[in-house]
């Protein structure tokens, strides 16, 4: 596969490199919960998707697609979910919600790569992981979803999507990609802490 430019002999696609930049971004963003973390979202989903096709992975590619639709919705919810004081209604999810968020995961996952399986059997060549291809394409639709609706826990389904994510990444030849996913464990569990100290200190405040 060829780059736009090599390090260490490794090439590099600039839509990877600086997609993968928007995306670190979005974490950084969303950490602050600010606004903007849903475009910055929709700029790098749209140079991700470039970087995928070029490598031939089509399940992200298409996982990028869906973030793209995701960052309008999210931007649209933040938009008109901040309370009067201008804060970010954050909260953990329901029972009920987390109950649906995991069931989306494990039948989407199931369906997708069932999908993948078939269309490569016709000659589509549309992912040659597509297990993990898939686990990806539908974790990230969850994670993005529940944040878009400022849950807690969507944090942890980043976690979730990232040990996969990671080694997947470094295997098809994104090396920034992977480098990026395993940069965004730690920028989750401090994302993680830091939503969670907002919350606390919104329910420790009398209605």
């Amino acid at each position: 596969m060829n780059g736009d430019f090599t390090v260490f002999g490794t090439p590099v696609f600039w839509t990877d490199l600086i997609g993968n930049v928007a995306a670190l971004a979005t974490v950084v963003l969303a950490m602050r919960r600010s606004v903007w973390t849903w475009p910055v979202q929709l700029t790098g989903a749209v140079l991700l998707f470039i970087a995928s096709v070029n490598a031939h992975i089509t399940g992200n590619a298409l996982k990028q697609v869906l973030f793209g639709a995701l960052a309008v919705y999210g931007w649209y919810k933040w938009t008109h979910g901040r309370r009067d004081d201008g804060g970010l209604a954050v909260r953990p999810a329901t029972g009920r919600e987390r109950t649906a968020l995991i069931g989306a995961m494990v039948v989407g996952t199931v369906v997708i790569a069932l999908l993948f399986t078939w269309l490569n059997s016709l000659g589509l060549h549309i992912s040659w992981a597509p297990w993990p291809d898939a686990y990806i394409f539908v974790g990230s639709a969850v994670a993005t979803f529940a944040q878009g609706r400022a849950l807690l826990d969507f944090w942890w389904i980043w976690v979730l999507v990232d040990l996969v994510g990671v080694p997947l990444a470094f295997t098809s030849g994104l090396v920034v990609s992977g480098v990026v996913y395993a940069v965004f464990l730690v920028l989750v569990i401090l994302g993680f802490r830091s939503w969670l100290k907002q919350y606390r200190s919104t329910a420790a405040v009398p209605a």
